[in-house]
């Protein structure tokens, strides 16, 4: 059966040359988009490179075990989510109790059974389909995810930071360059904050709610910062989304809805930040009225620019 857009990618990693060239060639005539990877570190860099829907991991590879690599996978807001079956020649039960402790999704012992692979990976991209939460687009967790970890850390009494992040004239943009270029726009941004919070490491989270709007979980200590080289790196980025023309002239023409021409200035950034260190939040509904409306004073300033709560409770 020949593969198309819609088949499900799957990334394989395993030293044995043979069991690899197997495993590709049995899940590619059964319709599923293949790639493979000799070891650890080269799977973790084609993961990141371009997320598969599955990930097929040898415990025992050189460089970065199957362990290691997926130990990173859920250390990552991009890819904690993305299914691992993991493939071991070690049946202990110590072995699978590590595995899955790390959060792979299933365990399967050598010698590999294709039959029950082949089960394994349907069954577990049709309950990943069911339950997703990632954004289509961008592959950041979406609504749920963002309340869970909201609502976890309120529970827990966290430090917390939330930054509500929009796009200043996305509507203007969209329509000049068409929805094309915006959807470029909006990964470009997701692959940004991702970026950004692997940099500075800890437990920080990003959300893609959706549209141009995305959250991330953070510390009051560091909101500011994050805040900032959010906005400065953004600035950096947005010339690349324009032509010449626009460039130069540091506006664009576009329509507005009444149909006139307008003027507007290029994409910026807007942040909102509520936060929890002036007094306690009571549940996600009231986190996210209060970082809507310290948005949209954000919005009010000129370029990119963020605004932080600063009322006590």
């Amino acid at each position: 059966m020949a593969a198309d857009r819609r088949s499900p990618r799957i990334l394989v990693a395993d030293d044995e040359p043979d069991l690899l060239r197997i495993i590709k060639d049995s899940l590619a005539s059964h319709g599923f988009l293949v790639r493979t990877a000799a070891d650890g570190a080269e799977a973790l860099a084609a993961i990141r490179g371009d997320p598969p829907d599955v990930a097929i991991l040898d415990v025992a590879m050189p460089r970065k075990n199957g362990f290691d690599v997926c130990t990173e996978l859920r250390r990552d807001p991009l890819l904690e989510h993305l299914p691992v079956i993991f493939l071991s020649a070690s049946g202990t039960r110590e072995t699978r109790v590590k595995g899955l402790d790390l959060g792979a999704d299933d365990f399967i012992n050598k010698p590999v059974d294709i039959i029950e692979l082949l089960a394994r990976v349907r069954m577990i991209i049709r309950r990943s389909r069911q339950g997703l939460d990632a954004n289509p687009l961008t592959r950041l967790p979406g609504n749920v995810s963002i309340e869970n970890r909201v609502e976890e850390a309120l529970e827990r009494k966290l430090p917390m930071a939330v930054l509500y992040i929009d796009l200043n004239q996305f509507k203007a943009y969209n329509d000049a360059y068409g929805y094309d270029a915006g959807d470029r726009v909006i990964k470009a941004m997701g692959a940004l904050l991702v970026e950004l919070l692997r940099e500075q490491g800890g437990d920080d989270f990003v959300g893609h709610i959706g549209g141009d709007d995305f959250i991330v979980l953070t510390s009051p200590e560091r909101m500011a910062a994050l805040a900032a080289r959010i906005c400065r790196r953004f600035d950096r980025l947005v010339p690349s989304f324009y032509n010449e023309a626009d460039r130069a002239r540091g506006r664009i023409l576009s329509t507005d809805r009444k149909g006139r021409r307008v003027e507007y200035p290029l994409l910026s950034v807007a942040i909102g930040i509520c936060h929890n260190s002036l007094g306690p939040l009571g549940s996600y509904p009231q986190v996210a009225q209060l970082c809507a409306e310290i948005k949209k004073a954000a919005k009010r300033k000129t370029g990119s620019a963020f605004v932080i709560d600063r009322r006590r409770r």
